[in-house]
């Protein structure tokens, strides 16, 4: 999107993402439920759905610099409904990158509407991910039978269709791993919620279960035994939305402690003016302002059109250590009334955990990052 005109869309969402949807957060919290009556008009009105969804399907086509600025934005109020925003615009947008055009046509005009939406079906309740995957996909005929168990996955209570990993190949060799795209209303195919979450109330993260699910050869994302490659560039630019995610939190726990500090008294002065208080600010600065920076950086490489492997993994797992000490020294700036729920803090400290999990916990950003280097990655 030409800047000025993003500049325009992005003062109007943010407007609306603090008068329409930062105050269904206490239902959303009580309930643990989100309220999709309400909250996908409002996200269909804002045009959240095709935020990274190229123009010629309806979307906006937000560089992911542009997109970056927007779901920091969303994570700053209730995390269930930034979870729907990211995981629908970040699998939306990988579908774009793996699929071909009947399948780009048959999906993603109606995503940009939130009429249809895609899940991305990866982690394994017996299994670890990529080359250890236990989901079978055989090839018979024009059609692929799928046999296996996903669980945590995102969106699945509306996802009307799932990106399936999948190993068509026996054994562990770099062809063995296979995207399929499946529908979610098909035989043999179901769909279980998982108890709620820690954070990010609302959202479901189910369990899949395929038990000789048929889908037609055309299902086929790609070309078979490529799903790893396709997987680990999904992840990547991912993990830039995840250290986005941080940095939103951060920056909302951030202001809130500011603002305390200010109001709170003690001996009659502002706990503002108390040193240990000050300290704790200026380390949740610096926290910010090197994320911040670090994950500019990273869109604007991804935007030239370049792999960025090694700081997508750093971006993430510098965000989550960022937004850990933030929302801690936040809890410490507001004392024992921030573990109540009279203000947001206690919430965003929860909301905040998930990001150490989501598209892949520490050890692996620290693998990728070591890997890429070890193999002579470049830096800019």
């Amino acid at each position: 999107m030409e800047q000025k005109a993003y500049e325009e869309f992005k003062a109007k969402l943010f407007e609306a993402i603090w008068r329409d949807l930062d105050p269904l957060e206490e239902e959303i919290e009580n309930n643990e439920a989100l309220p999709y009556d309400k909250l996908f008009p409002l996200l269909r009105e804002m045009k959240a759905f095709g935020l990274r969804i190229p123009k010629e399907y309806g979307g906006l086509g937000l560089s992911v610099s542009q997109y970056i600025d927007i779901i920091a934005e969303f994570s700053k109020i209730q995390g269930g409904i930034r979870a729907v925003v990211h995981v629908h615009n970040s699998m939306a947008s990988a579908l774009y990158k793996i699929a071909n055009e009947d399948q780009r046509r048959a999906v993603l005009p109606g995503c940009t509407t939130g009429e249809k939406s895609v899940a991305f079906a990866l982690t394994e309740p017996d299994h670890g991910t990529g080359l250890d995957l236990g989901t079978i996909a055989t090839r018979q005929g024009d059609e692929y039978v799928i046999n296996g168990k996903k669980h945590l996955i995102t969106n699945s209570d509306f996802a009307s269709h799932f990106i399936v990993f999948a190993k068509t190949k026996a054994g562990r060799s770099e062809d063995s791993v296979t995207a399929l795209l499946v529908e979610r209303d098909i035989p043999g195919f179901t769909i279980e919620p998982l108890p709620e979450t820690m954070g990010c109330k609302g959202g479901e993260h189910g369990i899949l279960t395929f038990n000789n699910v048929r889908v037609p050869a055309s299902s086929l994302l790609g070309e078979e035994g490529k799903g790893l490659n396709q997987l680990e560039e999904t992840l990547e630019v991912s993990r830039l939305y995840i250290a986005a995610t941080s940095l939103g939190t951060a920056e909302r726990a951030f202001e809130l402690a500011v603002e305390f500090a200010k109001e709170r008294k003690t001996f009659g002065k502002p706990i503002a003016s108390r040193q240990a208080i000050q300290r704790y600010i200026a380390e949740m600065g610096i926290d910010i302002y090197a994320l911040r920076n670090m994950i500019k950086h990273a869109a604007e490489k991804w935007d030239r059109g370049n792999r960025i492997p090694a700081e997508a993994s750093m971006c993430k797992q510098f965000g989550l250590e960022a937004v850990g000490r933030v929302t801690d020294r936040a809890l410490l700036v507001f004392g024992g009334i921030g573990y109540t729920r009279k203000y947001p803090i206690e919430r965003l400290y929860r909301d905040a955990r998930l990001n150490w999990l989501e598209e892949g916990p520490p050890t692996i950003q620290y693998m990728v990052a070591a890997r890429e280097f070890v193999s002579g990655y470049k830096w800019d």
